[in-house]
């Protein structure tokens, strides 16, 4: 029950830093939205400071489960595993709409702070790691040619947070359907295959 509480705290902080932003994040509000008290928040974690790393833990903690640590569908070949993982880096409305926030606001730490920059390696790592695992499978049954898969997945994930910025904020000539097919056209030429192959 204390790790459903714990739990619950952090949800809790995670949604308070993507909706107020990581400096206007208060204990009180957090503990309102948790359905605890400010003493109990406090019970778990010593200081704000401490509440809001553990939140960004948590978030890349439950981003790197739930996608990068996802099992691959060994039915799928290359391309499609692709699509799919293409379309899970989106800032899509709902969860991974809040995953991006919440990384912004570790990105502007980790630049800040030198003790958050692991944090931001780390998930950085897991996201190259889980794009070279696709594009390496790709090369090694001639689905893509590249003769340098890790240069493949840099840019891949440079396209994909780059064009995925503006659309998080709203830029009129940005929105995430536009994103999803420069980021796919551009990496399916990366990768020696045809855009329409990532794009239909």
């Amino acid at each position: 029950m204390s790790g459903d509480t714990r739990d619950r705290i952090l949800e809790a902080a995670c949604v308070s830093i993507a909706e107020d932003g990581i400096d206007d994040v208060r204990i009180a509000r957090v503990a309102m939205r948790a359905g605890a008290s400010t003493s109990l928040v406090h019970h778990y974690f010593s200081t704000r400071e401490e509440l809001l790393e553990e939140a960004l833990m948590h978030s890349y903690e439950l981003a790197a489960k739930d996608r990068f640590g996802r099992p691959v569908d060994e039915e799928a070949n290359a391309v499609t595993r692709l699509k799919v993982m293409i379309d899970e880096c989106l800032p899509i409305e709902g969860r991974q709409h809040q995953e991006w926030l919440l990384w912004l606001e570790l990105w502007l730490r980790a630049a800040r702070d030198e003790g958050s920059k692991p944090l931001g390696q780390r998930l950085y790592g897991s996201y190259r790691d889980w794009m070279l695992a696709v594009i390496r499978y790709g090369v090694s049954n001639g689905e893509f040619e590249t003769a340098d898969p890790e240069a493949s997945a840099d840019i891949a994930i440079g396209l994909l947070d780059g064009l995925g910025i503006r659309a998080l904020l709203a830029d009129p000539d940005m929105d995430v359907e536009r994103v999803r097919v420069l980021a796919a056209s551009r990496i399916a030429r990366e990768l020696g295959i045809e855009p329409e192959a990532l794009t239909e």
